[in-house]
């Protein structure tokens, strides 16, 4: 019998329709309903960083060769500033408006670079294994690229004003003709680039016009110690205080004052002689940015992927809650809209909770600035313990030096890092608060946190009534009031009891132990973006980092930016420089510091008033932290020998010492 063998046909590959899979009125997958492509502005970022930095090279060596022909015409000029050190920030009189300017858009920068895909302009799609390096390289990329602009506003002359403001226009202009250009980008979510250039467009429109408006108003010749602020300081503490007697009402305020009071704690408002350091200004400035930076992200990372988890949500779902043993309802379209529901209040816990982070945020960075000035004020007047734990002396030192230059970054990665943790922990404490309290209320079901406390109810009365028990009977039976003062009473009573509720207080101690956790870390997550006060005890403070920046910050700041200080030098220099036409300025400067002028009455003794001015102008230098290292005492032989010989070539350095010695002395 033949067999026929029957070759098998070749597999044949054909197109399948996949709309075949879809049935029971299901639906395939919508596609996404825009998808953002890369986008090349008409102004190339390359070719204009390569530009702009050929122009700010050009613009620096006009400003260098201009600063070397004022020099030499001037000849000996103090406090006077060059293209390598454009920033004075001991000096209370520069403008802080440019520096506060350039520093934000400098850290916006940064910002932005951290999470772009290409961190350099000089090189698209940056490979992987070199990104890192390109981020290192772009930090100090571009300090280097606007410091052009810190430069011309710091050196006090028109052409600066001139040159600066070109150059800020031009950053202006490009940066504004790109996001025309380009206002989507496929990064996070498609406005996210418009939105982080608003910090850099804002600071170079204020720099546009900024630099026109110091170049109408010309130059100010006015240098740091010839500034009328020192003296207007020192005039203020010498003010005579009204002699009005103070009110005599000594009743308890009343909860509206309290309110009050501790609303314009957090409020800052300016005073009228006192002026903020320039480097507290720029941190202030810059952590306000931060806040901004910091709240754009958490949104854009967050938001845009909920809404497409929502947007995704099917009929499937209800099958994959079934896998866990969640029925949420037997009808499958009705747990598409509970799913749903839930999502859109995943969202709006999250909204809630960064919203409630950036005020906490303003608060606290509000609150920080009234801190901060009464510790400097504190120092100035030699209030060491308000600061400090210890004795300790105002004096520049090593590390001192290095948190006075890390303070402004410092405080940006610190109250940036805080709105993180506060973002998580008050999402947490919203979704709990309406998952577990709000929507069973509502709905009433999955009673589960109420179930647990209704079964416990006995021992929750029974703490209760004990806690109030102690309070009740210690009132009444424990205290005795005789003649104005309290006593014990009834000890045989009080040992009796402190016996039989030594248990109840066992529990009660466990809650109070729970409590104070949950108390300690909230106080540390609210003030987490602060550095002006510590976290840890007062006798560990020290081991706070934040705080350690900031104490030996203001260890810098006011040794070597006291107002009574400069105010006094400043007499010194006019004395040496102009010579003995300085010596009526000086008294001139002694009458006003009395601030009696403005009321002087002929008839008085004003010679009786004088003796008093200069004592107590004696007696603030002598209290003066940063001149401690100036007394006799502490001087070398060779030093005392030359001062005593004569020695006419003093520095300015050299006459501040002399003069507060001999100012020092009493048979002076």
């Amino acid at each position: 019998m033949n067999q026929t063998k029957v070759e098998p046909e070749p597999f044949e590959y054909s197109y399948y329709d996949y709309s075949d899979w879809y049935t029971n009125s299901l639906e395939p997958t919508k596609p996404p309903k825009e998808v953002i492509l890369p986008c090349d502005p008409t102004a190339d970022d390359t070719l204009f960083n390569i530009c702009i930095l050929s122009i700010s090279f050009v613009v620096m060596l006009i400003l260098a060769a201009l600063t070397r022909k004022n020099r030499l015409c001037q000849g000996f000029t103090r406090g006077s500033a060059s293209i390598f050190c454009p920033v004075n920030f001991l000096d209370q009189t520069q403008n802080k408006a440019i520096a506060m300017a350039v520093f934000g858009l400098i850290y916006s920068k940064l910002a932005v670079l951290v999470l772009s895909p290409d961190p350099l302009p000089f090189s698209k799609d940056t490979p992987a294994n070199i990104k890192e390096y390109m981020k290192v390289l772009a930090i100090f990329y571009y300090p280097v690229l606007y410091y052009p602009l810190i430069v011309s506003g710091t050196l006090q002359n028109n052409a600066g004003y001139a040159l600066g403001g070109l150059l800020s226009l031009s950053h202006f202009g490009v940066l504004l003709w790109q996001k025309v250009d380009c206002p989507k980008t496929p990064e996070f979510y498609k406005y996210y680039a418009l939105l982080a250039s608003l910090p850099q467009l804002a600071c170079l429109a204020f720099l546009c016009v900024q630099f026109p408006l110091l170049f109408v108003k010309g130059p100010k010749c006015e240098e740091d110690l010839d500034s009328s602020y020192y003296t207007a300081y020192v005039k203020s503490l010498l003010k005579k205080k009204s002699s009005t007697p103070s009110s005599t009402n000594t009743d308890k305020p009343t909860l509206s004052q309290q309110v009050a009071d501790t609303l314009k704690s957090y409020i800052y408002t300016p005073e009228k002689v006192f002026r903020f350091p320039l480097k507290l200004s720029i941190s202030a400035f810059v952590a306000f940015v931060a806040i901004y930076h910091m709240a754009l992200l958490l949104v854009v990372q967050v938001i845009p992927t909920l809404h497409i988890v929502r947007a995704g949500i099917d009929e499937n779902i209800a099958f994959l809650l079934l896998g866990f043993d969640i029925v949420l309802s037997d009808d499958r379209m009705e747990v598409v809209q509970i799913v749903t529901f839930y999502t859109w209040l995943l969202e709006v816990c999250y909204l809630c909770a960064m919203t409630l982070s950036c005020i906490v945020s303003l608060v606290m960075l509000m609150r920080s600035m009234v801190l901060h000035r009464s510790n400097l004020k504190g120092l100035y007047k030699g209030d060491i313990y308000s600061i400090y734990n210890s004795q300790k002396t105002i004096h520049p030192s090593n590390p001192g030096i290095v948190c006075w230059m890390g303070l402004t970054g410092y405080q940006a990665a610190i109250i940036s890092l805080g709105m993180v943790i506060q973002t998580l922990v008050f999402f947490i404490c919203f979704v709990f608060f309406v998952f577990l309290i709000i929507i069973p209320i509502v709905y009433g079901r999955n009673l589960i946190l109420f179930q647990m406390a209704a079964k416990a109810w006995p021992v929750w009365v029974t703490l209760v009534l004990a806690t109030a028990l102690q309070h009740v009977i210690t009132k009444f039976a424990f205290i005795k009031k005789d003649a104005g003062t309290t006593d014990l009473d009834n000890r045989g009573s009080l040992f009796l009891f402190t016996y039989f509720l030594y248990l109840i207080n066992i529990v009660v101690g466990l809650i109070v132990a729970i409590w104070r956790m949950v108390l300690t870390a909230l106080y540390n997550i609210l003030h987490l973006g602060r550095i002006d006060i510590s976290l840890l005890h007062r006798t560990s403070e020290t081991y706070d980092p934040a705080y350690h920046y900031y104490t030996n910050y203001l260890k810098v700041e006011v040794s070597q930016s006291h107002p009574v200080m400069k105010a006094f030098c400043g007499l010194l220099l006019d004395i040496m420089v102009q010579g003995g036409g300085a010596v009526q300025k000086m008294r001139d400067a002694e009458e006003g510091i009395q601030m009696v002028q403005q009321e002087k009455r002929q008839n008085k003794a004003t010679h009786s008033k004088r003796i008093h001015a200069r004592w107590r102008l004696v007696y603030t230098l002598v209290n003066n932290p940063s001149l401690l290292g100036s007394r006799k005492h502490f001087q070398l032989h060779s030093s005392e020998t030359s001062l005593g010989n004569g020695n006419n070539n003093l520095s300015p350095k050299d006459g501040s010492i002399a003069a507060a010695d001999t100012a020092a002395t009493p048979d002076n």
